[in-house]
Order: C-alpha cells, then structure tokens, then sequence
C-alpha cells in the first residue's frame, strides 16, 4: 500500500499550536523521505486570524529548533477537511470536542488529540498565547515528542499495516 496520507494539525487560532504542529511534522517527513507519501497541513477551529502569519514568538522558537513556518498562514478548519484528511489531529481537548460536534458522523473516527499518540503524561498541548516565551518552547518539547511518535504510527498505515480507523 502507497498511498498518500493527509494529516491536518488543528488549534484554535492556527497561530501557535497547530502551525508548529505543521512544521515539526513536515521536518520529520521530510527526514524520513517520505514527502511524496505524507502531507501534512494546519488549520484553527476559530477564524480569528485568516490568513495570518503564525504568531512571531512561535515562528522564533520553531526558527531555533531548524522549523521555518514563515509560508504558513492561519485558516479556519472547514467541513470539507474531514473528507480531505485522514487524520485530523486536535491540540487540547476544547478543539477536539468542537472538530467532533463538527465532523460528519463518518468522519469522527478521523478526529484525535495528538498526543494521544505519544507516550506523554498530558493530553492537550496548552496554548502558549497569553504566556512567556518558556510556553512556545513547552510545546515544541511535546509536538517534537508526539511527531515523533505519530510517525512511527503513519509509516506502518503506509505500510499497509494499520488502516485510518486503527489510530
């Protein structure tokens, strides 16, 4: 089985987390040689900042780590997406509950915190906005962890080994 598999990385804004969450991803796909199989893109369950860049003090801390999101900019996840993407992966509980009261009821199975694919002892990636520069660093620590975990994860669906509904 190879077939390309679409990942959305989602947040409220699409200005910290879920950008962040894009770039991390795309970084380990790419080092992995795996960019014609997986696509990775981002989005916010809130429209507060379409067509934004993502949030200065994410893009310098992602910069820091060799992540450049400076292309990137913020959209509003759409209904559409849950037929587009495989796996659509929210960064707190607040934003899963509102991708699954907005999923087509075929598609929730698609719907999952990210890190409930690594094996960390927290399952939101808090949001970084109103704090200090320490919180842009917290969640680079757990998206690079859960990235890590996830692509374990989407080689072996690429593989043939697992299917969407397994993760």
């Amino acid at each position: 089985m190879n077939t390309q598999l679409n990942l959305l990385m989602v947040c409220l804004g699409n200005i910290c987390r879920s950008p962040t969450a894009q770039a991390v991803m795309a970084a380990r796909i790419a080092d992995a040689g795996l960019q014609d199989s997986i696509r990775v893109e981002s989005a916010g369950t809130a429209g507060y900042h379409i067509g934004k860049a993502p949030d200065p003090r994410s893009m310098a801390a992602a910069l820091r780590r060799g992540y450049d999101m400076s292309a990137q900019r913020a959209r509003q996840v759409s209904v559409e997406d849950f037929h587009k993407f495989d796996l659509i992966l929210a960064m707190d509980s607040s934003n899963l509950n509102h991708l699954l009261q907005m999923a087509p009821a075929t598609t929730a199975d698609k719907v999952s915190l990210l890190l409930s694919h690594a094996p960390l002892s927290t399952t939101d990636v808090p949001d970084p906005y109103h704090g200090g520069d320490n919180g842009f660093e917290q969640v680079l620590d757990l998206i690079e962890q859960a990235c890590d975990a996830l692509l374990v994860t989407v080689q072996a669906d690429l593989q043939g080994h697992r299917t969407t509904g397994d993760y």
